[in-house]
């Protein structure tokens, strides 16, 4: 064996070139796998820093939800299960970039109150359920998103007033209030539409969001 093949030789055996080989494809396709998730969150992004948009645009709200689960991705990793049940719904001319933050503010509310359930029962699975469909509202086309948790539900005396600006049920110093009285005046004065709560002690909450389907101004 000449001396340049027995380098050769050697450095295949430092690099474990054999090993490297066998891993190489995994290795490209978890590249490819980062580089896609890196641009569905960086579209994500994108979505929320539309808050300030001049006028309504037509928008997939499937692609918003998609995008704020993926932005919260970390949270839900914690155990939490997702369910989407996601219908045959049109474009709907609106504000995403607001309509995203809608979805985020009542999907952390939804975690938060499942946490508060997990630490009571070990043994319990947390899950978000979305569901969305197309609907009519006096014979015109409308939008249904549905977002319920199998938290820890609410008392009917807190559900008439969850949507009251700075009323909050949580500790002093985790959180203003301010997050669903938001969410209830983006739907239902920049949409013309609205924002409905179900909720039931020990089964979970269920929010309504029901957007009219408008063509132009």
């Amino acid at each position: 064996m000449s001396q340049t093949s027995a380098k050769i030789e050697s450095m295949k055996s430092e690099i474990e070139l054999e090993f490297l080989a066998e891993d190489l494809p995994e290795i490209i396709e978890s590249m490819e796998v980062s580089t896609e998730q890196l641009n569905r969150l960086i579209g994500g992004l994108r979505n929320f820093s539309r808050t300030s948009e001049a006028s309504p645009q037509p928008a997939n709200l499937h692609e918003c939800l998609d995008s704020t689960l993926l932005i919260l991705r970390n949270q839900i990793k914690q155990g939490i299960k997702v369910v989407k049940n996601y219908g045959n719904i049109p474009l709907v001319l609106c504000y995403s970039g607001q309509l995203s933050q809608v979805f985020m503010n009542i999907i952390t509310n939804g975690m938060d109150a499942m946490m508060e359930r997990k630490n009571a029962r070990s043994s319990w699975q947390p899950q978000i359920e979305i569901t969305t469909s197309a609907i009519y509202v006096s014979e015109s086309p409308w939008v249904s998103i549905r977002i319920g948790d199998n938290g820890t539900g609410m008392p009917r005396e807190i559900q008439e007033r969850i949507f009251e600006t700075f009323f909050t049920t949580k500790p002093v110093g985790k959180g203003t209030g301010l997050g669903l009285a938001i969410s209830h005046q983006i739907i239902t004065q920049k949409h013309k539409g609205e924002l409905q709560v179900r909720s039931e002690l020990g089964v979970g909450t269920e929010f309504e969001i029901l957007l009219p389907v408008r063509e132009d101004e």
